[in-house]
């Protein structure tokens, strides 16, 4: 074959792209998963190649790589780091189920460039793969990648978030709307009552994710084949820790039991598991959003979207909601990515989960998905909306619920005919009340002040 060379490993001889960096291995995986042509996410890749760096520096600090070798695999995943090193990772998601082929290519590519560096062989597994097996490697980058997209990604952009809704409900608090319940009219609330709600829902699951952190930056490096440890220096997992740590500036530490580390799946489930109420939040801010903004004649009214697009092939002058839009598919999508956590995470069987590639994909895509997406909402939705108030003091005059203000006065039952009357003849439910209680025009407008109402209390 033609710009091709012969790689051979413990299985035989086969044919590789003469300037790819990897070797025989990883071949076998392309030729042998052409399934979804998707490759393992980059965030995934960047934690291996990290990973495999710490590697490196523990195992020359504990005399099993010499400095030279160990220098020429840093330096090695170092520059790969530096460029453009997806292109050296072609294996497909769908693939063994330890995600033995993407470690592998990691190992291939990585003594490629080492040896060019040293100027003798560094072998892929003896030297790169020193005290590791895929068994805890890719566990391990599995957390160490999820923890960093965490860190880097997600938490900074629903803090934002956060931020960005606190400082509309500042701007917001002088408008008063009517509040609904099973989408039907009810008590009145402030605008900024509303998006204080939100903020808060955010604030919970923040924590809640900041909770689950410990755990992730838990590793079962060290673990090897099934847990036990076999052919890796008794402190390699210490010195791994604590070389990524270094590597990272996000603090590992050693797993307390690594069989259930690499036996399962289950902080991933966790974490995944927050993800999904994450993106219930989202969603229910977006529907919120799409609600408010309905219209403009014949809906609500109560907000107008930014403008960013012709919302119409077909009617000019329509503009849709795009960014909730666009938020509630990535809440639809991270759901299901959960549920395909869920079941991967059940296919620990005895001492190795062995859906482990899926799991890190689906993860990773929710990770990146919300951190986008709560960006845009915040930027794009939340920070530029602005309200219709002539609409929303339309609404409140005519919202007959107001009389639940005088149930302490004139009881439920007599309370519950002035509202059907006011449905029934669309009239404000000051002047229905004024013609069937006692009470003065006076005394029913103080009453009835709807920013009375929002404060609550008798």
């Amino acid at each position: 074959m033609s710009n091709t060379r012969i790689e051979r490993d413990s299985m035989g001889e086969l044919h590789v792209p003469e300037q790819a960096l990897y070797g025989a291995q990883t071949q076998r995986a392309v030729d042998n998963f052409p399934i979804s042509h998707q490759r393992m996410p980059a965030q995934f890749i960047r934690a291996l190649i990290l990973a495999k760096a710490a590697a490196a520096k523990a195992n020359v600090e504990l005399k099993q790589l010499s400095e030279s070798q160990g220098k020429a695999i840093v330096d090695a995943a170092q520059g790969l780091l530096e460029g453009d090193f997806m292109q050296h990772f072609p294996v497909d998601i769908f693939q063994t189920g330890s995600g033995t082929s993407s470690n592998m290519n990691a190992n291939e590519v990585i003594a490629t460039l080492a040896s060019r560096l040293l100027g003798e062989p560094v072998n892929p597994n003896d030297h790169v793969n020193c005290g590791q097996s895929s068994n805890d490697i890719i566990p391990t980058t599995i957390h160490v990648s999820a923890a960093l997209g965490l860190h880097e990604q997600l938490l900074p952009a629903l803090v934002h978030l956060v931020q960005v809704i606190e400082r509309k409900a500042v701007e917001v608090h002088p408008f008063i709307k009517t509040g609904r319940t099973h989408l039907m009219d009810a008590m009145p609330v402030r605008m900024s009552q509303v998006l204080e709600g939100w903020a808060q829902q955010l604030k919970a699951n923040i924590g809640h994710l900041q909770d689950l952190l410990p755990s992730l930056q838990s590793l079962a490096q060290g673990g090897t084949a099934v847990g036990t440890g076999i052919n890796a220096h008794p402190q390699f997992a210490a010195g791994f820790s604590r070389q990524l740590s270094s590597l990272t500036q996000v603090q590992f530490t050693p797993g307390k039991n690594l069989f259930a580390l690499i036996g399962s799946q289950d902080t991933a489930v966790a974490v995944s598991g927050q993800l999904k109420a994450i993106a219930v939040t989202l969603m229910k801010i977006a529907n919120d959003l799409r609600w408010m903004n309905s219209g403009p004649l014949a809906g609500l009214g109560e907000i107008e979207l930014e403008g960013l697009q012709p919302g119409s092939s077909i009617m000019p002058g329509k503009v849709n909601p795009v960014i909730p839009e666009a938020t509630a598919m990535v809440a639809a999508q991270v759901i299901g990515n959960d549920t395909t956590i869920t079941v991967a995470g059940q296919s620990g069987n005895f001492e190795l989960n062995v859906m482990l590639p899926i799991i890190a994909q689906n993860l990773l895509s929710s990770i990146e998905l919300l951190a986008n997406s709560s960006r845009l909402l915040a930027d794009k939705a939340i920070a530029s909306f602005k309200v219709n108030e002539p609409k929303l003091k339309e609404a409140l005059s005519r919202n007959p619920i107001l009389v639940t203000a005088l149930n302490p006065i004139i009881g439920y039952q007599k309370a519950a005919e002035i509202a059907k009357t006011a449905y029934k003849q669309g009239r404000p439910v000051i002047d229905v009340a004024l013609e069937h209680t006692d009470l003065s025009r006076s005394q029913l407008e103080i009453l009835l002040d709807p920013e009375k109402l929002t404060a609550g209390g008798v």
